[in-house]
């Protein structure tokens, strides 16, 4: 395994993505926030524009929006036709969301639903909402594994779901951590391990991106 230095973190920020001007925007502005430690990382972006991409998705999901990166980067990725639904709680940070999506003329392709997620999820679960094609859920921890059984019903055969945090900065692969949110991302991976409905694979980009494909 390659060991994760500053200059290596450094390097890849600066060749493993093709970074839109908004993108970069959004991303030094938040910078300045406090809670700056919830922004993806630029190869991150890149690597969900490019599944969303691949896979040809027209129709996404995101679980947990702050300031917009991600649903920008998916959007920017998506034909004319695609479109992103977006769940947050914070209208403080979709408000700023909303602002760089406009600036990269995006906005149209972008529908943001405020409030609980589970509440909007259980909602289009009810509405039988049209299926998606890729899912991106990076929200509060704890509710992670109803995140994921709501996004895997809303998926079509085939779909892509990518959930952020999976490594919890190495604390999921030690015994000793035994908080809530440490708990709820173990007990997670060790379930999407053994789930049968899917095909899995944990890779190492940024905290851990656990990737699953609906059989």
């Amino acid at each position: 395994m390659i060991p994760v230095t500053e200059a290596m973190i450094a390097y890849v920020g600066r060749w493993g993505a093709r970074e839109h001007p908004v993108l970069r925007h959004c991303r030094e502005e938040t910078a300045k926030m406090p809670m700056a430690n919830m922004q993806i990382a630029p190869e991150q972006g890149a690597f969900l524009a490019f599944l969303a991409k691949a896979i040809g998705a027209k129709r996404t999901l995101e679980i947990g929006t702050f300031t917009g990166y991600s649903a920008l980067s998916v959007a920017l990725a998506l034909p004319p036709d695609g479109r992103v639904m977006a769940l947050d709680v914070s209208r403080e940070f979709t408000d700023k969301a909303r602002g760089y999506w406009k600036e990269a003329g995006m906005e149209s392709k972008i529908e943001l639903r405020l409030g609980p997620a589970l509440e909007s999820l259980d909602r289009m679960t009810a509405g039988r909402e049209a299926p998606f094609d890729f899912a991106f859920i990076d929200a509060d921890k704890s509710n992670y594994d109803a995140y994921y059984e709501h996004a895997l019903k809303l998926l079509r055969r085939g779909g892509v779901i990518a959930l952020d945090n999976m490594l919890w900065s190495g604390a999921v692969a030690d015994p000793s951590i035994n908080d809530p949110d440490t708990s709820a991302l173990r007990a997670l991976n060790a379930k999407i391990h053994g789930d049968e409905r899917v095909d899995m694979a944990l890779a190492t980009i940024a905290d851990g991106v656990m990737l699953v494909w609906k059989r």
